[in-house]
């Protein structure tokens, strides 16, 4: 089955696309539309507007972040759903992206400045659960076992995070969404961790 077969298999994989990129064009056009969906901590406080938790995840700050995002989502999303089944697939998705705006809550509570959109978190946790699954599978860029790039993500996401750097990147969400993709699957396929490990054992010593 080639990828575009795959894609059209998976219609979860496929509307959660149509769904960035829609809404993404949409609110790079219509600034009213950007304001209302992305997640703003001042209002989230003052108005109780949660429904930003999920919204801001479906809109983002350019181009180049939509692509970027939406590559990734191609990339693992249609293998995930396949492999997994639809519903599994949403509950990753949903489960990181809710998770990634939490972190975000809890890191920018006190700044009611910060504001923030992408699927980031969906997009990470995604990642994650793919490297437990496959974390041998290599990747084609960066060519290094898709393993070694998620470990390296949360790494330098949670040091960013930390230090609160500022370079227009989620990092609270980022590293949010990888580490409940990891929670998500100890919890819902308690066997894949061992097997995981079993997996890189025999690719580092060739049994």
């Amino acid at each position: 089955m080639g990828e575009l077969d795959q894609l059209l298999s998976t219609p979860a994989s496929l509307v959660l696309l149509a769904l960035n990129v829609g809404l993404s064009f949409a609110a790079f056009q219509n600034a009213a539309l950007m304001d209302r969906l992305m997640f703003d901590v001042s209002r989230i406080r003052r108005n109780k507007e949660w429904y930003r938790w999920v919204s801001s995840g479906f809109v983002h700050g350019d181009p180049f972040h939509l692509l970027i995002n939406m590559m990734t989502l191609y990339a693992f999303g249609p293998t995930l759903e396949a492999w997994l089944g639809t519903s599994a697939f949403l509950g990753i998705y949903f489960g990181s992206l809710l998770a990634g705006s939490a972190w975000t809550w809890m890191e920018h509570f006190r700044d009611v400045n910060y504001r923030a959109v992408g699927a980031s978190g969906a997009i990470s946790g995604l990642v994650s659960v793919f490297a437990m699954f496959a974390p041998v599978a290599m990747l084609i860029f960066p060519p290094v076992p898709v393993i070694l790039y998620a470990l390296g993500f949360i790494l330098w996401s949670a040091w960013a995070a930390s230090n609160n750097v500022r370079d227009g990147i989620g990092h609270s969400a980022h590293l949010g969404g990888a580490l409940a993709g990891v929670a998500i699957v100890c919890i819902w396929w308690p066997h894949i961790p061992q097997r995981m490990v079993d997996q890189i054992v025999a690719a580092v010593t060739g049994f």
